[in-house]
């Protein structure tokens, strides 16, 4: 799978944030100028219409524009379809910062189970999760194990982070990532990596081929 797709969505969707940001700034600002130019009108019009007693109209709304959800797209040429299984109604388990994470499907072998908490698999490839939303985490993280190729004797690493930069310093993306492998269906098992590898801030996962 190329990095490239993921990393160019991740950074699509971080823009997309900050553009968002900026045009909410720009709404308020607007309607607060607005709403002062409202007023000034209204008073201007109260004293011309002095005296004058108001026809009877037909009332006019204003309806507003309903915003359709549309796949990414990547380069205008590739649409992103994300299938997802997960309910987020399900109730997730909170971890720690220095929580091992580690998940094993019945019928897993415990030597291939072994050899993954050992970090023995060659890593074929990896996400990092980092600086983005729940949202935005969840939806790129489902593509990738939708897209993900797996090959015999080969590993997946997913990167999460601990949670120090978060609210309370609560690991919310950490626990939440925890919580969708162990749902996802293409998921064996996985298991928090060797320091080497990012520690408790990253697992190992080994997919369905």
């Amino acid at each position: 799978m190329a990095k490239l797709d993921l990393k160019q969505l991740k950074k699509e969707l971080l823009k997309k944030q900050r553009e968002a940001k900026r045009a909410k700034q720009q709404s308020v600002a607007q309607t607060a100028m607005q709403n002062k130019n409202d007023r000034l009108e209204h008073d201007l019009f109260r004293e011309a219409m002095s005296g004058v007693t108001p026809l009877s109209h037909d009332k006019v709304f204003q309806q507003r524009k309903k915003t359709k959800l549309k796949p990414e797209r990547h380069n205008d040429t590739k649409e992103f379809v994300v299938h997802d299984p997960i309910s987020d109604e399900l109730e997730v388990e909170e971890v720690d910062s220095a929580a091992i994470l580690s998940f094993c499907r019945p019928g897993i072998q415990k030597s291939v189970f072994r050899k993954l908490r050992n970090g023995s698999y060659r890593i074929s490839d990896e996400l990092d999760l980092h600086g983005l939303t729940l949202r935005q985490a969840k939806k790129i993280l489902l593509y990738y194990l939708q897209e993900a190729v797996q090959f015999e004797g080969c590993c997946i690493r997913i990167i999460h982070g601990k949670g120090h930069r978060s609210s309370k310093n609560k690991p919310v993306l950490k626990t939440h990532v925890n919580h969708w492998l162990r749902e996802h269906e293409r998921v064996l098992a996985f298991h928090s990596t060797k320091p080497k590898d990012g520690g408790s801030g990253a697992v190992y996962v080994l997919l369905k081929t």
